[in-house]
C-alpha cells in the first residue's frame, strides 16, 4: 500500500506521521510525492503503520499514478481546491480585520478599508464559486463535455 494512503486511511496528517515514524515532514511529502524512499525510511514507516517491511517496499516501486485508483485522485484534487479556499478565506478575514482596526486608529472618519474589502471580498466569492461549482458554465461536467469531443466520443 502507498504511504499516502496508508497515512490518511489512519487519519494522521503528514505531520503526525512524521512524529511517529521519527522521520521529517519533507521526507514524507517526498515519498509521497513518488521519489524512492531509503531502507530506513521504509522499515519506520512499515513499523509506524504495522504492516510487513515486504508489502512497503513493494509498493514503493510502483508510482504514485498507479497505485491511487481514479475515484481517489478525484477526491484528493477536490480536497486540495478546498483547503485552498479555506486557506484564501482564512487570509481574508485576517488581513480584513487587521485593516479595519488599522483604519479606525489612523482615519476613522474615512472607511477607506471597504474598498479592498469589496476587491479582495469578489475574489473570494469567484473562487468559492470555482470551488463549489455555483456557476454551470466552465464546471467539471463543462469539462467533460469537452474531453469527450476532443476525443470524438458521443456526448
Amino acid at each position: 500500500m502507498q504511504v499516502q494512503k496508508l497515512r490518511l486511511q489512519h487519519g494522521w496528517s503528514q505531520q503526525q506521521l512524521a512524529e511517529l515514524s521519527g522521520l521529517s515532514v519533507r521526507t514524507i511529502q517526498r515519498i509521497e510525492n513518488g521519489q524512492t524512499p531509503s531502507v530506513e525510511s521504509l522499515k519506520s514507516l512499515a513499523s509506524v503503520f504495522e504492516i510487513d517491511f515486504s508489502a512497503l517496499s513493494s509498493e514503493t516501486t510502483m508510482t504514485a499514478s498507479q497505485t491511487i485508483d481514479h475515484d481517489e485522485q478525484l477526491a484528493l484534487k477536490r480536497v486540495r481546491k478546498l483547503k485552498g479556499f479555506y486557506i484564501h478565506l482564512f487570509n481574508y478575514a485576517i488581513v480584513m480585520v487587521a485593516l479595519v482596526v488599522i483604519n479606525l486608529m489612523t482615519n476613522p472618519q474615512t472607511l477607506w478599508v471597504v474598498w479592498p474589502a469589496l476587491g479582495w471580498g469578489l475574489g473570494v466569492l469567484l473562487h468559492g464559486a470555482r470551488v463549489f461549482e455555483w456557476m454551470p458554465f466552465f464546471g467539471a461536467q463543462w469539462e467533460r463535455k469537452q474531453v469527450e469531443k476532443r476525443l470524438g466520443r458521443p456526448l
